[in-house]
């Protein structure tokens, strides 16, 4: 028989934060309604099997929760990996290691983000696609290698030549990392959003698809309109001015 005291009370409450938490991060996945239609499932289970006590469709429930665990983790591999990589780059896990942080850090990224946006600001008045994706906590490693090595200092110029039509890498993303343009031409993942307007191309896909894998920041230059848009979160920002791009970047680059 369940007693419900003080003890229970709390155990519920943390149930009810956890599942509230994974449905937060999981809401703009491809996953989102297969989640839900498992917790309506767990809810039925729980009502039949362990407060009704029906034996029969009680145990069929409880063989194919036991079998279903396995399965979850298969069929939810994708966002078990963003989950956990979202818990460790949280604001408040981060400000665990705040006192260990260098402060050049700070200033070096505060002068990294102009030329970034500069060049973002050329680029978009001459219409040339682009792709820029900022690590932050989350290393981006295999990305990296799949591009060209440059680990060159962060240059207005270098950017737009790199982005610069006729340049052999200009299709591909390139990554900033621990303060340095790691690489360029990189290849990233496309997203499957449904909610993606039909007008953007693959440069917005994948710069949402980086944005769902890791915590870092997308910054994309359409080639069609010149219009600037950030990847940031699973959410993709459109038609960001001069000063809206410098303000996300030092909201969530320099300040985080």
């Amino acid at each position: 028989m369940f007693n419900f005291d003080i003890k229970a009370a709390i155990d519920i409450l943390l149930v009810a934060i956890l599942l509230y938490y994974v449905w937060k991060v999981m809401k703009q996945s491809r996953a989102a309604n297969i989640f839900n239609g498992i917790m309506i499932f767990v809810v039925v289970w729980v009502l039949l099997s362990r407060v009704f006590e029906l034996q029969l469709i009680g145990s069929i429930l409880d063989n194919l929760m036991s079998i279903g665990a396995l399965a979850l983790v298969v069929l939810f591999a994708e966002e078990i990996r963003h989950f956990f990589s979202t818990i460790g780059s949280q604001q408040n896990t981060r400000h665990i290691f705040t006192f260990f942080k260098n402060k050049k850090q700070d200033h070096s990224h505060r002068t990294q983000i102009l030329p970034i946006v500069m060049a973002c600001l050329s680029m978009s008045r001459q219409k040339i696609g682009a792709l820029i994706v900022i690590e932050r906590n989350v290393g981006l490693g295999e990305y990296i290698e799949s591009g060209e090595n440059i680990d060159a200092t962060i240059s207005q110029r270098l950017i737009e030549n790199i982005f610069f039509k006729n340049s052999p890498l200009h299709d591909g993303a390139i990554i900033i990392s621990q303060g340095r343009l790691k690489a360029a031409g990189c290849i990233l993942p496309v997203s499957h959003n449904d909610e993606i307007p039909k007008h953007l191309g693959l440069r917005h896909r994948s710069a949402l698809g980086i944005s769902e894998k890791s915590d870092c920041i997308a910054i994309c230059v359409s080639e069609e309109t010149g219009e600037i848009s950030i990847a940031n979160e699973r959410e993709l920002r459109l038609g960001l001015s001069y000063e809206e791009l410098e303000q996300e970047l030092t909201r969530n680059w320099v300040d985080q």
